[in-house]
Protein backbone atom coordinates (compact mmCIF):
# COMPACT_ATOMS: atom_id res chain seq x y z
CA UNK A 1 0.00 0.00 0.00
CA UNK A 2 3.12 2.36 0.90
CA UNK A 3 0.95 5.55 2.46
CA UNK A 4 0.41 7.01 5.53
CA UNK A 5 -3.14 6.77 7.25
CA UNK A 6 -4.85 8.95 10.09
CA UNK A 7 -7.05 6.91 12.06
CA UNK A 8 -10.00 8.06 14.14
CA UNK A 9 -12.64 6.89 15.65
CA UNK A 10 -16.27 8.68 16.44
CA UNK A 11 -16.32 7.57 19.95
CA UNK A 12 -20.08 9.44 19.62
CA UNK A 13 -20.71 6.35 17.21
CA UNK A 14 -19.00 3.42 18.81
CA UNK A 15 -20.51 1.30 20.63
CA UNK A 16 -17.49 -1.24 21.73
CA UNK A 17 -18.59 -4.23 19.97
CA UNK A 18 -14.89 -5.00 19.96
CA UNK A 19 -15.10 -6.34 16.42
CA UNK A 20 -12.23 -3.74 15.10
CA UNK A 21 -9.81 -4.96 18.12
CA UNK A 22 -10.32 -8.85 17.44
CA UNK A 23 -9.81 -7.97 13.58
CA UNK A 24 -6.70 -5.43 13.73
CA UNK A 25 -5.37 -6.86 17.22
CA UNK A 26 -2.74 -3.81 18.36
CA UNK A 27 -4.28 -1.19 16.44
CA UNK A 28 -7.06 -0.67 18.72
CA UNK A 29 -7.96 -0.59 22.06
CA UNK A 30 -11.26 -0.18 24.71
CA UNK A 31 -11.10 1.86 27.01
CA UNK A 32 -13.08 1.18 30.12
CA UNK A 33 -16.16 2.63 29.04
CA UNK A 34 -15.98 0.22 26.22
CA UNK A 35 -15.49 2.96 23.55
CA UNK A 36 -12.31 2.09 20.76
CA UNK A 37 -9.42 3.79 20.17
CA UNK A 38 -6.38 3.98 17.66
CA UNK A 39 -3.17 2.66 19.83
CA UNK A 40 -1.26 4.92 17.03
CA UNK A 41 -3.33 7.41 15.30
CA UNK A 42 -1.11 8.06 12.50
CA UNK A 43 -0.06 5.05 11.21
CA UNK A 44 1.24 2.83 7.82
CA UNK A 45 -1.58 1.51 5.84
CA UNK A 46 -2.56 -1.77 6.80
CA UNK A 47 -5.16 -4.46 5.54
CA UNK A 48 -6.04 -5.35 9.14
CA UNK A 49 -6.80 -1.36 9.92
CA UNK A 50 -9.10 -1.44 6.71
CA UNK A 51 -10.71 -4.22 7.37
CA UNK A 52 -11.96 -3.34 10.67
CA UNK A 53 -13.00 -0.17 9.54
CA UNK A 54 -15.18 -1.95 6.67
CA UNK A 55 -16.49 -4.55 9.61
CA UNK A 56 -17.31 -2.24 12.36
CA UNK A 57 -20.92 -2.38 12.73
CA UNK A 58 -21.59 1.20 13.01
CA UNK A 59 -18.61 3.13 10.86
CA UNK A 60 -17.35 4.52 13.75
CA UNK A 61 -13.68 4.59 12.09
CA UNK A 62 -12.55 6.85 9.91
CA UNK A 63 -9.57 6.51 8.00
CA UNK A 64 -7.65 9.83 6.08
CA UNK A 65 -4.09 10.41 4.34
CA UNK A 66 -2.91 12.44 7.00
CA UNK A 67 -1.06 15.15 4.00
CA UNK A 68 -4.41 15.37 1.97
CA UNK A 69 -7.43 14.48 4.19
CA UNK A 70 -8.45 12.53 1.61
CA UNK A 71 -10.37 9.78 2.68
CA UNK A 72 -9.81 6.36 2.48
CA UNK A 73 -12.58 4.78 4.57
CA UNK A 74 -15.69 5.44 4.39
CA UNK A 75 -15.56 6.24 0.95
CA UNK A 76 -16.66 9.37 -0.66
CA UNK A 77 -19.60 9.27 -2.45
Amino acid sequence: MGDRWHVEVDRSVCIGSGMCVSTAAGAFRLDTARQSHPVVPDTDANEDVLAAAEGCPVEAIAITLPDSGEMVFPPEE
